[in-house]
């Protein structure tokens, strides 16, 4: 028996695989609004090292870059967080859960931290409702970072400087809409594809089951 032509069904198809498409585009929408819209704010700051003159530049730069690494990692935790509550800004305690898990998850979407490769930038960004608050949060992190980096790191050598300040977006970045929306499209897209590969195996499978039964 003839292999069957899967181009031809699928393009036979494409109404259905549109339609599919069209369906998750839609529940991809209404997903996106059920959620909250957040702002986000965003600072820079620059990691420095005191090495002395023993050590080349490159190797100062690793050093550098490990340190904001390791300072990427530190912002997630429960103690930096309660420094971040105490530190002078104006962010409410009430904002986040009261039970410690769900406070520390809630914590670990409100902020993120990213290393720029090759340097030692760090880049701090925080999400929030009220893209005000979202600024205080970048502030208030920043502020414990430069005021208390000996805390986080070895040796009192290392220094953090304010190079970027926060940078507000005009409009909500999360969720992000657009993604969604082709995502949501492709994956129905996909399960359009699927159904109509079932859909003309059954009906293959039906025509051979009448022909071999005359």
């Amino acid at each position: 028996m003839a292999q069957p032509n899967y181009t031809k069904i699928l393009l036979n198809g494409w109404q259905s695989i549109v339609m599919f498409g069209l369906l998750g585009l839609v529940l991809a929408l209404i997903i996106s609004f059920v959620q909250p819209l957040k702002y986000s704010s965003t600072a820079r700051l620059l990691i420095l090292q005191d090495v002395g003159t023993s050590v080349d530049a490159y190797t100062a730069s690793r050093s550098e870059e490990r340190i904001a690494d390791n300072l990427s990692t530190i912002i997630y935790t429960s103690t930096f967080f309660d420094q971040v509550l105490n530190s002078g800004f104006s962010i409410s305690e009430s904002q986040f859960p009261e039970n410690d898990s769900k406070r520390r998850r809630a914590w670990g979407k409100t902020v993120k931290a990213s290393v720029n490769r090759g340097s030692g930038l760090l880049s701090i960004t925080a999400y929030h409702q009220d893209v005000r608050v979202a600024e205080q949060l970048v502030r208030a992190i920043a502020f414990v970072l430069t005021d208390r980096v000996g805390e986080y790191t070895s040796g009192g050598s290392v220094s953090v400087q304010l190079v970027d300040e926060p940078l507000s977006s005009r409009w909500p970045v999360k969720p992000n809409i657009i993604a969604n929306i082709l995502s949501g499209f492709i994956l129905g897209a996909f399960v359009g594809i699927g159904y109509v590969l079932v859909q003309t195996e059954r009906i293959r499978r039906r025509h051979q089951l009448i022909h071999e039964d005359f």
